[in-house]
C-alpha cells in the first residue's frame, strides 16, 4: 500500500506525514499551480483587569419558537436513573485519612486532582469563548488549594481566571500554588481591588472558600464575600446575566448534612463534588451536579457502599443527575476565529484541506478524518453517513467500504456525491463536491490487508446495510472466520469489498466568526485554454 501510495503521490492517513506549512503569496484569483501559505496567527487576549469587556450575553431564550423544536437533553454522560450514594461530614473525613494513610496519598496529589477535574467540569460546562473572564475566591483550606490548582488549569485551558486569596495558609504547598499562579501571571486580587460589580467585570465565579471539614459561621472576610454572591441573583440587572457560581465540593456557608438551612445562602448554578457527594448535595438545586476527584478505589467503595457514576473515557469528572433540559431555539455559539481571506489560502483546494487537516491533527482532535459523506438514489432522494478519509491526493479522496451496501448501490445509480469535514474546536468546515468511481482492486487490496486481521474478518461476516436478526448472528460468524484463519494465513479480499474516490469540482472551505459573519471561500473548477484552473471566490454567510 505504501510503495503504491508513493507511486500515486498519495497522502496516506496511515502513515504520519509532515505538519510544516510553506510560505508563499498569491498573485491572482484564477490559478495554476498550488503552494500552501501560512496564515496569521490569531492575536493575543488583551492584559488583565482593567477595561475588560463582558463576553456575549448567554443566550436564554424565553420560549420556544416552535413546538417541533422544544427541549433537548445534554449528552454529558449522568446518573438519571440510579442512585447515587452520599457522605456524611465525618464519613468524609475517615475517607480522606485512609486516603493519606494506607493508601499513601499526599494532599497535594489530592489537590491536583481534585483541581483538575474541578477545571474540566467547568470547561464541559462554560466555553471559554464565552465565560472567559473567572474568579476563584479562596479559602485558607485544602478548598481553597482546590481552587488556586484548578485555577492554573483553567488558564491553560484558554481562560482568563484571577484569584481573591485573602487569608493565605503560610504552608509550603500553598506558597507554592501561589508561586505557579504567579509565574503564569494570574493575577491576584486583594479584597479592596475587587470590583462593585461583580457581573460587570466576570464571567464566572469559583466558589473556593470552605470544604466539607468547615464547622461554624463563616468569619470576616467570607461572611461579607458570600452575601456578595447571593446578592448576584437579587441585583438589579436587568439587560445583563448574572455570572454563573460554580461550587466546590460544598457551596460555603452551607451546612455540610443539611444544606442551605436558611434558604437564604449561596445558590450556585454548578457543584462539583469531589471523591463522593456530600449530604448537603442532595439539597442542591441548580442544572449542573459533576462528580470529580477520579481516584476511589475499591476498597473504598466497599467499605462505605459507595454507588457511584463510571468516568467516561478519560474524563475527570462525570455528571451526576439528569442533565439540564434546553431550549434547542437558544443554542448557540459565538465563534471566535482569525480572518480567512482570499490572499491567504493556499491556490489549490487540496493543498489547503490538508493545512487544515494536518491543524486538526496537531490540536489532538478523535478521528480529524472523519467525513460525512452525503449520497443520492436515482430519484434524488439523499442519505448521509459518516465513514473514514483512507487517502487523498489531487486525484481525490479515498474511502472503503462495502459494495453491497445503501451507499454503493446509490452511487451506482447517481455517481454524484458530497464529503463534509467538521472540526468543532477549530471553527473549521470542509465541503467537498464531485464524482465518484471504485479505485483499482489492487488498491483495495492493498489497503485491505494493512488493516488489523479483526477488521478484515469484521468486513468479510458483515453484509452491510442487511438485514439481521440479532448481534448473536454477527459474532458467530466472526468466530467461525477467526478460527478458519487462527494459523496466520492471509485472509482474502471479499469480491464485495473495496474502495471508492470522489474526484473533486468544487470545494468550500468555512470558518466561523462571530455574529454570523462567516468565512465561506469556494474552489470551482474551471476550464481555461483547454486546462484546469481552480478559481476562488468568497460566499456569504
Amino acid at each position: 500500500m505504501l510503495s503504491n501510495l508513493k507511486r500515486r503521490g498519495m497522502r496516506s492517513l496511515l502513515f504520519p506525514y509532515s505538519l510544516l506549512l510553506r510560505p508563499s503569496t498569491l498573485s491572482s484569483v484564477l490559478i495554476p499551480p498550488p503552494n500552501i501559505l501560512r496564515r496569521p496567527l490569531p492575536l493575543l487576549p488583551a492584559s488583565p483587569f482593567s477595561g475588560l469587556k463582558r463576553g456575549p450575553a448567554s443566550p436564554i431564550a424565553a420560549s420556544s419558537p416552535s413546538s417541533s423544536f422544544r427541549r433537548l437533553s445534554s449528552s454529558a454522560s449522568s446518573m438519571a436513573d440510579q442512585a447515587v450514594s452520599y457522605l456524611s461530614q465525618s464519613e468524609a473525613a475517615e475517607v480522606d485519612e485512609i486516603l493519606m494513610g494506607p493508601l499513601g496519598f499526599s494532599v497535594d496529589q489530592l489537590m491536583e486532582l481534585a483541581g483538575l477535574s474541578v477545571a474540566t467540569a467547568i470547561a464541559e460546562v462554560y466555553k471559554s469563548s464565552e465565560y472567559s473572564r473567572i474568579l476563584a475566591i479562596c479559602g485558607p483550606g485544602n478548598n481553597g488549594g482546590d481552587g488556586l490548582v484548578a485555577a492554573r488549569h483553567l488558564h491553560h485551558f484558554g481562560y482568563q481566571p484571577f484569584i481573591c486569596y485573602p487569608k493565605r495558609t503560610p504552608k509550603t504547598l500553598y506558597n507554592g500554588l501561589v508561586t505557579q499562579l504567579e509565574s503564569l501571571s494570574i493575577p491576584f486580587l486583594s479584597i479592596n481591588d475587587l470590583p462593585q460589580h461583580l457581573a460587570e467585570n466576570f464571567d464566572l465565579i469559583v466558589d473556593a472558600m470552605f470544604g466539607f471539614s468547615f464547622n461554624g459561621q463563616p468569619r470576616p472576610p467570607f461572611d461579607d464575600l458570600i452575601q456578595r454572591l447571593v446578592s448576584l441573583r437579587h441585583d438589579n440587572y436587568v439587560s445583563k446575566r448574572s455570572p454563573p457560581i460554580v461550587s466546590i465540593d460544598i457551596p460555603s456557608g452551607w451546612h455540610v448534612e443539611e444544606g442551605d438551612i436558611t434558604g437564604e445562602g449561596l445558590k450556585p448554578d454548578m457543584l462539583v463534588s469531589l471523591t463522593a457527594p456530600k449530604l448537603c448535595a442532595k439539597k442542591f438545586v441548580g442544572p449542573h451536579h459533576f462528580l470529580g476527584g477520579r481516584f476511589v478505589p475499591p476498597s473504598i467503595s466497599s467499605k462505605y457502599k459507595l454507588c457511584l457514576p463510571k468516568y467516561p473515557g478519560t474524563s475527570m469528572c462525570v455528571r451526576i443527575g439528569k442533565p439540564p433540559s434546553v431550549d434547542i431555539a437558544s443554542l448557540r455559539e459565538n465563534y471566535i476565529s482569525p480572518e480567512l481571506l482570499e490572499d491567504q489560502v493556499a491556490p489549490d483546494p487540496v493543498d489547503q484541506f490538508f493545512k487544515w487537516f494536518d491543524e486538526a491533527v496537531a490540536a489532538g482532535l478523535r478521528e480529524p478524518n472523519a467525513m460525512t459523506l452525503s449520497t443520492c438514489d436515482r430519484e434524488g432522494k439523499p442519505s448521509s453517513r459518516v465513514v473514514l478519509l483512507k487517502g487523498a491526493d489531487k486525484h481525490g479522496f479515498v474511502w472503503y467500504t462495502n459494495y453491497e451496501s445503501r451507499k454503493a448501490h446509490e452511487l451506482s445509480e447517481n455517481p454524484h456525491a458530497s464529503l463534509l469535514f467538521y472540526w468543532n474546536q477549530l471553527n473549521h468546515q470542509v465541503r467537498v463536491e464531485g464524482t465518484v468511481e471504485k479505485v483499482s482492486r489492487e488498491e483495495s487490496e492493498q489497503y485491505f490487508h494493512s488493516r488489523p486481521r479483526g477488521s478484515q474478518i469484521g468486513a468479510i461476516v458483515s453484509k452491510q446495510s442487511t438485514v439481521v436478526i440479532g448481534r448473536h448472528v454477527l459474532h458467530d460468524a466472526y468466530k467461525e472466520l477467526e478460527e478458519r484463519y487462527a494459523d496466520g494465513t492471509a485472509i482474502p479480499l471479499p469480491e464485495f469489498w473495496g474502495g471508492y474516490r470522489l474526484k473533486p469540482t468544487r470545494f468550500e472551505f468555512w470558518q466561523g466568526q462571530p455574529s454570523r459573519l462567516h468565512d465561506r471561500l469556494q474552489y470551482s473548477l474551471r476550464i481555461l485554454n483547454g486546462n484546469e484552473l481552480w478559481h476562488i471566490e468568497r460566499l456569504s454567510p
